[in-house]
């Protein structure tokens, strides 16, 4: 068999990294060099959890939830679904979808071009009905190439409220600007962090076999 295409649908870590407003930036310096005559170069990292591409934990927007250590890895492993969402206007109405048919995972394009140099605050949410749609489906993973499924400015979190009740995952900040709508397998697995309100994500998709 023929290897299959991979998709990087990551952000690349690195200092000037767009960072929700008010959070970590993110920092790298080498702590041990080479040129210094050390035998290995070695570098020391600050970042938010939620720097880059990431998958909420339930502890994100309830207290006393999982953490991102405790996640089952489950719903971050499988056949997914890429919908082309960039007609959806403030946030992704039932309306916007296509037919959801025996698919677990459902990720969304939202920008013409991902904003890899600068924080774009208009980015398009998801509606807390269409989260409660999909679930009714036995979608069990919403992923966004947006940086929340909620407005920038909500103090409700509807949206994250709907996951809650729904039991769902949530991937974040993905990189869909290649991607052709279609079906994939999914490969997108959550750092193990004791505590941790999110997961840093290398998240790729696969060509099916």
């Amino acid at each position: 068999m023929a290897d299959r295409r991979i998709w990087d649908i990551s952000q690349v870590l690195r200092p000037g990294l767009p960072v929700w407003p008010g959070d970590t930036e993110f920092a790298f310096e080498r702590s041990w060099r080479m040129e210094d005559g050390s035998p290995v170069n070695v570098g020391r990292m600050t970042m938010s959890t939620h720097s880059g591409t990431h998958g909420d934990a339930p502890l994100h927007y309830s207290q006393g939830a999982a953490d991102a250590a405790s996640m089952s890895l489950d719903p971050y492993l499988g056949e997914c679904l890429v919908v082309d969402a960039r007609g959806a206007s403030g946030a992704i109405q039932v309306a916007d979808l296509p037919e959801i048919d025996g698919v677990a995972r459902v990720l969304f394009r939202t920008f013409e071009a991902f904003p890899h140099e600068q924080w774009d605050s208009e980015f398009t949410a998801i509606a807390p009905e269409t989260i409660a749609w999909l679930a009714q489906r036995g979608v069990v993973l919403v992923g966004t190439d947006a940086p929340s499924v909620d407005p920038q400015e909500s103090k409700t979190m509807d949206a994250h409220k709907a996951v809650l009740q729904h039991d769902m995952r949530i991937l974040e900040g993905l990189v869909l600007d290649d991607v052709p709508a279609g079906r994939y397998e999914l490969i997108a697995l959550p750092l193990k962090i004791a505590g941790g309100d999110a997961g840093l994500c290398r998240a790729i998709l696969r060509e099916l076999a």
